[in-house]
């Protein structure tokens, strides 16, 4: 039998549905799961699910561990070496810094901060001179001395004690 006009205008439509219906196949939810390597029973699609005994816990991103901030060593008055006679010898002899004949006092320090010494002295008729020196033997090392005593080497690796007496506070405080 001959396929009548309404009927070639309509096959199109019911082919498409058709295969709308049957290609899409069974909607993965309603699959069963494949089977267990164990061969535990399968849930089928109709069972409730069941609660389990341990309760699923969201997966949350740990964080790094944080080790507290060392506290910020703070300058504090060498014990004995080195001594304030010792920045002066070094300043007269092998510095070179000051002449034999010129009196000084020692204003400030050796102050002390994980091998580092800050000392401030008195000289008559100039400035107060600021000396950072380290080392921790009785042997310092001197840094800088002058009356702005906060350069680069100060301020990149002096600890923090030093630092802030070379170059955030006045001479001798």
């Amino acid at each position: 039998m001959p396929a009548t006009p309404s009927a070639r205008r309509h096959a199109p439509v019911t082919l498409l549905a058709l295969l709308a219906l049957t290609a899409c196949g069974t909607p993965p939810e309603l699959r069963d799961p494949p089977p267990s390597p164990t061969g535990a029973p399968r849930a089928s699609a109709s069972a409730t699910p069941t609660p389990s005994a341990t309760p699923i816990v969201p997966a949350v991103p740990s964080l790094p561990a944080r080790t507290p901030p060392a506290p910020d060593p703070v300058a504090v008055p060498c014990r004995g070496t080195p001594s304030g006679e010792r920045i002066v010898a070094m300043l007269r002899g092998s510095a070179g810094v000051l002449p034999r004949n010129v009196r000084i006092t020692v204003r400030t320090g050796p102050l002390c901060a994980e091998g580092w010494q800050y000392t401030v002295l008195a000289v008559p008729g100039h400035e107060e001179l600021q000396v950072v020196t380290r080392g921790r033997s009785g042997t310092p090392r001197l840094v800088t001395a002058g009356t702005d005593v906060c350069g680069v080497e100060v301020r990149a690796t002096a600890p923090t004690g030093i630092r802030t007496l070379a170059c955030d506070s006045p001479p001798g405080a």
